[in-house]
């Protein structure tokens, strides 16, 4: 079951999407990695989705990765008398913690932490930034508003409030009890949303310790703030875009997703690029040619990942969906300039910031290319070698080997990187039949293709890249 592209696809499973069949159908059509979304579903809905997983990875012998999502804080108004209300630009509006039902003169909004941390003249945005809000005098209880953009609203519509950040959690109770449950049907990667600091990081690392990867969700204007500390302190990272646009200007988007992929792959942190890349497809068998492109650029940029959502969740294509996105991907990886794009946009290690892993890796990638090496082979244990090598973005695909089937699943979302569960190995004598036996069973390689290895001595400790040999299959 070997791809042959090196950025991965993440697909969301739904109610369109979660009979075992059609999982197996999607892993086939190019599935790397499955998103259960906890903001929808029961416990139970995905437990037999992971089991439906796990099937099809037992029976193609291929690691694949599991992302639980958990939903996080969720921002939003009470209820309204009559359900809705219209609201005209320039009226007043008043937001309360008291309970009553709303109507077009005022509503609930039951969030204490907002109204601790407005100031006069801060925006709120409503039912995700279609209605907007100018704070004109505000408490600890209420806040008096004016209406900057009008429109309908109605119950339980969410806010959002751009430019502050809020003295609230990351995790909710109904996180914590998600987090077990995913943990419990053996997650692989854990993504944390409305992160707004690196200590919403800690906080989940403290309760996961190395159970799981963590993913930060990138959608709030705080965290991009402070982006780089935010990055350190994750495994891998998710540029959420739906959310980002509702919380600072739809053109900001663009660079700011580029930025956030370069920061990654510096730092090498798998990136995810997600929200509405083939929204149409929800309802349409093909995407627009606007889609496409927006597919393809993530790609050129040198994305980890790309990701469905309500697509393959919830929409009529979900299937069509993964072949589509399989099928850009793989379009683009076939262009010359995609190569070109890579290497321009290449972040050189810098003297006296760099150690041995990094010098072996950036050998690596020059070894293969001199050599036109048909497969680098990583041995691993924690993932660490594998993903240094995949930072480099390398000519050659890595066929990474591991003893840890965990670590193995983990690094289905890296970019490049072709995960296998193998024995442990004890020498390097091992070593290199291993990677020229494997090399040539996955159709890495042929009999007589050069290929480069790298590994960790001693073997079985993490974190000890230091071997590098160039063998032939």
């Amino acid at each position: 079951m070997r791809r042959t592209r090196n950025a991965k696809i993440v697909a969301t499973l739904g109610p369109a999407s979660s009979t075992p069949e059609l999982i197996e159908r999607l892993f086939l059509a190019g599935v790397d990695v499955f998103r259960l979304n906890f903001s929808h579903g029961s416990a139970d809905e995905h437990r037999a989705r992971a089991q439906a997983i796990r099937a099809v990875e037992a029976a193609h012998g291929r690691p694949i990765a599991i992302l639980a999502d958990l939903q996080g804080p969720k921002l939003r108004v009470g209820t309204f008398a009559d359900g809705a209300v219209q609201l005209a630009a320039g009226q007043p509006f008043r937001l309360q913690l008291a309970e009553a039902a709303g109507d077009a003169h005022a509503v609930t909004l039951p969030h204490p932490e907002i109204f601790a941390a407005l100031q006069p003249g801060a925006e709120l945005l409503l039912d995700d930034g279609k209605l907007r809000l100018v704070v004109e005098r505000c408490d600890g209880a209420s806040a008096d508003t004016r209406v900057a953009v009008g429109g309908r609203l109605s119950d339980h519509k969410g806010v959002n409030v751009p430019g502050v950040a809020l003295p609230i959690s990351a995790l909710t109770d109904k996180d914590r009890h998600d987090l077990a449950t995913a943990l419990e049907l053996g997650a692989d990667w854990i993504a944390l949303s409305f992160v707004q600091r690196p200590e919403d990081v800690h906080e989940l690392r403290a309760l996961l310790g190395a159970r799981a990867g963590i993913v930060t969700k990138l959608e709030k204007p705080a965290a991009v703030q402070r982006l780089e500390e935010v990055i350190d302190a994750s495994d891998a990272v998710m540029v959420a875009r739906g959310d980002l646009g509702v919380e600072m200007p739809a053109e900001q988007v663009p660079p700011l997703q580029k930025r956030i992929v370069r920061a990654c792959r510096r730092r090498g942190r798998p990136v995810i690029v997600a929200t509405q890349m083939l929204e149409s497809m929800i309802a349409s068998p093909v995407p627009t040619r606007a889609e496409a492109s927006d597919v393809a650029t993530a790609v050129y940029d040198g994305a980890d990942a790309v990701m469905l959502s309500a697509e393959s969740a919830a929409g009529r294509y979900p299937l069509e969906a993964v072949q589509i996105m399989n099928r850009i991907v793989g379009q683009v990886e076939a262009d010359p300039l995609y190569r070109q794009f890579l290497d321009t946009s290449h972040s050189p290690n810098v003297p006296g910031e760099t150690d041995i892993a990094d010098a072996v890796c950036c050998a690596m990638r020059r070894a293969v290319a001199l050599l036109q090496a048909r497969a680098i082979v990583c041995f691993t244990h924690s993932g660490h070698t594998s993903l240094r090598a995949a930072r480099e973005r390398p000519e050659a695909p890595i066929l990474s080997l591991t003893p840890l089937r965990p670590t193995a699943r983990r690094l289905a979302l890296a970019w490049g990187v072709h995960s296998l569960h193998v024995e442990e190995v004890a020498s390097v004598e091992q070593i290199v039949a291993l990677a020229a036996a494997l090399a040539r069973r996955e159709a890495f390689a042929q009999p007589g293709d050069t290929y480069v290895a790298i590994a960790g001595m001693p073997f079985g400790k993490s974190g000890t890249t230091n071997l590098l040999r160039v063998g032939v299959a």
